[in-house]
């Protein structure tokens, strides 16, 4: 739906009308992408299929990319944003501390209506108190000890909540699960109508190396061209192949589709041009995958051809195989902005 959507939209400049109706698309499709991957991401915790990896480091990279994401959102509300003590260096896994910080502050942006918004961290001791302020509408007793269920909302009680656009009712719940696997402690205090704040107590940690400064990479610019590149898009499922092959050409792209291992194998045969960069979904018609299809396309166009890999889950465990075979790896539903930023890294550095 994203794919046929962002293509749309590109043939309807100029139409109010048909903009205004793609964007709704646009929303909605957002909205069921959120709610699969928050289960999906539910699903992986409670199968064990997330790992913490601890290290040493200041919240401060964590702040920063919280500030830029999230700001906009704030001030269009009218709120005020502000991070405290990102200095403090904490002791967990950076990936996961991020989404919980991260989705705290969502919940507290959403309900906020005046007032404003404070992520500070303070030390105390050997530990440090990662903290999400909020004057929002606040949280009554009785629905304190319920917030972390899954699905649970808490209910609006004022008329400024009639028109507010209402979470899944999962962002909690996946807190309280990343908190639980670093075993960093999660507390709650509120007052209904005057605010709430959330405390993640970790370990304080060591002051991390200075890592090098890595050269800045180019930046995609909003309207990627593909005029005179040729890619390849080995796909089994006839309306996500139509959907890439419509937006790729859109961008200007010459494509050539195919739906199993065979048949590109066989198109390659015919010795035609090197294609610029070959998309391949992994699970593909007779038992065969997406990493058999990239090793038959590079022996006959080269071991540097650059690759992306679909995969339609989040626990496929592709990582490694990505790393040691140099692909990069694409997660379903395959959003066009997330594709298109691919694309411009895959072929800028090639």
């Amino acid at each position: 739906m994203g794919l046929f959507a962002e293509a749309l939209r590109a043939k309807s400049r100029g139409d109010e009308e048909v903009t205004h109706l793609v964007n709704s698309i646009n929303s909605s499709v957002d909205a069921l992408e959120g709610l699969f991957s928050e289960l999906l991401d539910i699903t992986k915790i409670d199968t064990g299929g997330v790992d913490p990896r601890p290290e040493h480091f200041a919240l401060r990279d964590v702040f920063q990319r919280l500030k830029l994401q999230c700001e906009p959102t704030a001030f269009e509300k009218g709120l005020a944003l502000r991070f405290r003590g990102g200095d403090l260096p904490v002791f967990g896994d950076p990936v996961l501390i991020d989404r919980i910080v991260r989705n705290l502050l969502s919940n507290a942006i959403r309900y906020t209506e005046d007032g404003g918004i404070l992520v500070s961290a303070r030390r105390r001791g050997p530990q440090v108190q990662v903290q999400v302020w909020d004057t929002g509408l606040g949280i009554a007793p009785a629905e304190q000890s319920r917030i972390f269920e899954e699905f649970y909302q808490v209910q609006a009680h004022a008329p400024l909540q009639a028109n507010q656009s209402k979470g899944l009712g999962l962002g909690l719940a996946i807190v309280q699960r990343l908190a639980r696997l670093q075993d960093a402690p999660l507390a709650l205090a509120s007052v209904p109508g005057r605010g709430t704040v959330f405390t993640l107590t970790l370990p304080l940690g060591k002051p991390p190396r200075p890592h090098p400064l890595a050269p800045a990479a180019r930046k995609p610019g909003l309207g990627l061209t593909l005029e005179r590149r040729e890619i390849l898009v080995v796909e089994d499922e006839p309306a996500v192949r139509e959907g890439l092959v419509v937006l790729l050409k859109g961008w200007g792209a010459t494509v050539h589709a195919f739906e199993s291992v065979e048949a590109v194998e066989a198109w390659a045969r015919g010795e035609p041009p090197a294609p610029d960069l070959a998309i391949v979904d992994y699970r593909l018609p007779n038992g065969r995958t997406g990493t058999e299809a990239l090793k038959s396309l590079r022996t006959a166009f080269g071991s540097t051809l650059p690759a992306i890999l679909v995969t339609g889950s989040t626990m496929s465990g592709h990582e490694e195989e990505a790393s040691r075979d140099d692909f990069h790896l694409l997660i379903k539903p395959v959003a066009p902005n997330k594709l298109r930023a691919m694309i411009a890294f895959k072929l800028g550095v090639r």
